[in-house]
């Protein structure tokens, strides 16, 4: 069997192997895949492994030699999974891969919201500490966790493990009910919103998720709360975030996903120079153990595929 493997860099930069496909199969591995180069660099191969490569049905239906294809992610809406239920394509992807990973950056972010670590050892560095009149100084406030209320969009397994880590700081969690789901005992977001100290999202991006944290929500925060964002960048009304973070709606925000990724250089919320506002590039997801998991579950996939019985299956929407 060929397999192809689209857009290996991000998985894979260097540190460590695809080598275990190579007893499945001949394997060709590219770091990225431009559109024009998608149908040659595929050609008649039988499996294709993409993260953000998208397969529409256009691009499936012009690829009749193909049997499958795996995401290296826990998200597929890349792929248009009817279109390839329709033509018999095999479509998995890599569900839980990250979650300790993400709930970890989570709570990177918030500390340095409450802590403002990089702050002050930025401080200390440029020689703060050594000409102040007393031992110690701070130069934001610094808060505790403990007594503060967390509330929750998304109750997945990474919203699971960030409200054990929660607990553990002390922290009493609302997990707040999902638009788009059936009513159920969880309050809603309006009801929680005004009870956070800090509002973290961990849900996919839907049609009811897209901007569910605009200037209306944003609007019953408390002042001094503060979001973090973990999940996909659309899910927050950007222009309405730096609308708050400037007027100081909210104490401040911790995104490490933006609706355009990579952001353009014009992205105001780059652009704006915010002190209450912090800006990762997409890594919650990306220490090198979750990477190993994309890897391992990939090859298993692949296995799984030739033996016949596929596994990490996904179907269309509705399914």
């Amino acid at each position: 069997m060929k397999i192809v493997i689209l857009d290996g860099y991000t998985a894979n930069p260097g540190d460590l192997s695809w080598s275990a496909l190579d007893e499945l199969g001949e394997v060709s591995c590219y770091e990225r895949t431009a559109p024009d180069q998608v149908l040659e660099r595929i050609g008649a191969a039988e499996a294709v492994i993409t993260n953000k490569v998208p397969f529409a049905a256009e691009r499936l239906q012009r690829l009749p030699g193909l049997k499958y294809v795996g995401v290296t992610a826990t998200g597929f809406n890349i792929i248009d999974v009817a279109a390839a239920r329709e033509q018999g394509v095999t479509v998995t992807n890599i569900p839980a891969y990250s979650t300790a990973s993400v709930a970890q950056l989570t709570f990177a972010l918030l500390l340095e919201l409450t802590q403002q670590v990089g702050r002050h050892a930025a401080a200390t560095a440029a020689g703060k500490w050594a000409v102040a009149p007393d031992f110690c100084f701070w130069e934001t406030p610094l808060l505790e966790l403990e007594g503060m209320t967390l509330g929750l969009v998304g109750f997945g397994q990474i919203g699971q493990r960030v409200t054990r880590i929660a607990r553990a700081f002390g922290m009493k969690v609302l997990v707040a009910r999902r638009p788009g789901k059936p009513p159920d005992d969880r309050p809603p977001l309006a009801e929680v919103l005004p009870a956070a100290d800090v509002l973290t999202l961990h849900c996919p991006l839907t049609e009811h998720t897209r901007n569910l944290i605009d200037a209306g929500a944003i609007a019953l925060m408390k002042q001094t709360a503060f979001l973090i964002n973990c999940a996909r960048g659309g899910i927050v009304d950007e222009s309405a975030l730096l609308t708050a973070l400037q007027q100081k709606r909210i104490a401040g925000a911790a995104m490490d996903v933006l609706s355009i990724e990579p952001p353009r250089q014009s992205n105001p919320l780059l652009e704006a120079g915010l002190t209450n506002l912090l800006i990762t590039p997409h890594v919650a997801w990306a220490s090198r153990q979750a990477r190993q998991r994309i890897i391992d579950q990939t090859v298993e996939n692949i296995r799984a595929f030739k033996a016949g019985k596929p596994i990490r299956t996904v179907l269309p929407a509705g399914r």
